[in-house]
């Protein structure tokens, strides 16, 4: 028996600049793709790319979603990024309160569900 798909997500990617984490962070909650984003002190990514190994520092940010809107939160992140290859990782929400879960669910209903 397999468990069925969870129903919130909680989506990180990385930037290189606090403006660029809040640009993404306010876009995507202004589109009702995410009901909160948070952004995290700088950390610093080791990381290889284009057979070297580089460091960096960057903001992460951390999307609370519904999963059902996770492809249009997904979409958004690669068009309004602008990293070649943007880190885009959901994550399963497995338990949460349901007050806090019920908040994320009506805040990420599409405008039309409104």
């Amino acid at each position: 028996m397999t468990a069925p798909p969870p129903a919130w997500l909680t989506v990180l990617t990385t930037t290189d600049s606090e403006e660029k984490a809040h640009e993404l962070a306010q876009g995507a909650v202004e589109a009702r793709l995410a009901a909160c984003a948070q952004i995290s002190a700088p950390v610093t990514s080791v990381y290889r790319w284009q057979n070297a190994i580089e460091s960096s520092e960057e903001w992460q940010v951390l999307f609370k979603t519904a999963a059902g809107r996770y492809e249009e939160l997904e979409e958004y992140l690669q068009e309004a990024h602008d990293y070649d290859t943007p880190e885009i990782i959901a994550i399963p929400v497995i338990r949460g309160s349901a007050r806090y879960l019920g908040w994320v669910t009506a805040e990420t209903a599409p405008a039309a569900a409104l």
